[in-house]
């Protein structure tokens, strides 16, 4: 059944109307690649070959549109945390898919900053990547924070907002490829669980 943008059902889309919406999707890939996320919609239904009220009457708002273009993604990262689910070191399952978000982010100009400002606002239509992939964080989350690797006061929305962070960052120095990793690695070592006072590691484990 074809779901409308508010997540509601609705009428199975005309043929053209699908082939539309597939070539709108597939110029937005192209234009938020080179442009970032703020390229021009206009150029984006000029280049599918439709009018802009087209791609309004598809994608309400530049969120929307964002959240449709990036659903392959957020599935490809939900798919692998339930993959880090079964691992028998849960902290480093937990850094490794932080990682990937932190890839995720840093793929398109604008697109970490637009999740970092709507990670808390389930009106919007990035809700759709916000969300799911918090429920996904939270349980790799809580498995650390079981096997005792992982501090008890660390929160979810406070893990997204920090890779979404380091993404925007490692945005703004181009020249300096390797400065995610970097900062994640960093910032990370103040995660993990020292009750010793001994030297803790990124990964926890």
């Amino acid at each position: 059944m074809a779901m409308s943008t508010a997540g509601a059902p609705a009428r199975p889309m005309r043929a053209d109307a699908r082939r539309n919406y597939a070539r709108l999707l597939a110029e937005a890939r192209t234009a938020f690649a080179e442009h970032g996320t703020d390229a021009s919609l206009e150029d984006i239904a000029r280049r599918a070959g439709v009018g802009i009220g087209t791609l309004y009457r598809h994608f309400p708002t530049r969120h929307a549109l964002m959240s449709a273009v990036f659903q392959e993604a957020v599935t490809a990262l939900i798919t692998r945390s339930r993959e880090l689910a079964g691992s028998d070191r849960p902290c480093a399952a937990l850094v490794e898919w932080l990682g990937a978000i932190v890839t995720h982010a840093g793929e398109y100009r604008g697109l970490a900053q637009a999740l970092m400002s709507t990670c808390r606002d389930e009106s919007s239509a990035l809700a759709r990547c916000n969300t799911p992939l918090r429920e996904a964080g939270s349980t790799l989350l809580t498995r650390a924070q079981s096997a005792g690797t992982v501090r008890q006061d660390v929160s979810i929305d406070d893990l997204m907002q920090l890779t979404n962070a380091i993404a925007l960052a490692a945005e703004q120095s181009p020249d300096d490829p390797d400065l995610a990793n970097r900062l994640l690695k960093l910032t990370l070592r103040g995660l993990t669980s020292n009750p010793t006072g001994g030297k803790s590691s990124p990964s926890g484990d």
